[in-house]
């Protein structure tokens, strides 16, 4: 009997398997570089915008943002299937070669984050308008609103540039990529999907999971603040007018 079926009997479990990670925000960055680490860190933004859309659909169920988090995963899909075309590999061979996919055109990382930015851009000045006399200080928001965005959108892609994990051209086709099929995605959501969300939201199954649309509302927090204000002011109304009563 070989060792390895000693220690599987023994402990029971197989030690014979190799285990491959699963590393999805496994960064590398040379030892003692801070800066190094600050890009590894700002590498990570794109989970960080998962986590965000994931938390947004299950607590607003808005009809916008799951097609916006469609577009983000067909985003992807596109990027896997270009990289297993063009294939072509990453300029650091790594020791850890098990964590990564071998292609790295385009760069995963920038076309998320251009497709990100370039569809928010859109969002910003072509869907959100608000109907008050504040234009200035709108207009303040939205320029520095897409301007975060395409900040970070450049410091994400010069991080996999400055970590060795693409070349150049690898990130610049990424955003390339990332800005055609934001574009495309924002598209048709606004003259081909949007116009049947009231359609959708009438579904029974719509009613079942609380979907909405929230197309129409200017500002939507403005909304949806001034209508609990104005439910919880009604509510306290009530309250004291029972407790008047009671006495």
């Amino acid at each position: 009997m070989s060792m390895d079926s000693i220690v599987s009997n023994s402990s029971g479990y197989d030690q014979s398997v190799d285990w491959v990670p699963l590393s999805l925000t496994f960064v590398e960055y040379p030892k003692g570089d801070v800066f190094g680490k600050l890009l590894a860190l700002f590498s990570l933004t794109p989970f960080v915008i998962l986590s965000g859309f994931v938390s947004l659909i299950l607590f607003r169920r808005d009809l916008h943002t799951i097609t916006f988090f469609i577009g983000v995963l067909l985003n992807e899909i596109c990027n896997t299937v270009l990289k297993h075309i063009l294939r072509e590999p990453r300029p650091l061979a790594r020791n850890t070669n098990l964590l990564y996919s071998e292609y790295g055109m385009p760069s995963s990382h920038s076309q998320f984050m251009w497709f990100f930015a370039s569809y928010m851009l859109y969002f910003t000045f072509i869907r959100l308008q608000y109907a008050n006399n504040k234009a200035f200080k709108e207009f303040f928001w939205k320029v520095a609103g897409a301007a975060s965005c395409i900040a970070i959108a450049c410091i994400v892609s010069y991080s996999r540039i400055f970590l060795q994990y693409h070349t150049w051209k690898q990130v610049i086709y990424g955003a390339l990529f990332g800005i055609i099929i934001g574009t495309v995605w924002f598209t048709i959501i606004n003259v081909v999907l949007t116009p049947y969300f009231p359609t959708v939201i009438s579904w029974k199954i719509s009613e079942l999971f609380l979907l909405r649309d929230t197309t129409l509302i200017p500002n939507v927090l403005w909304f949806e603040y001034t209508n609990i204000r104005h439910e919880a002011g009604a509510r306290a109304r009530r309250r004291k007018s029972i407790s008047a009563k009671s006495q």
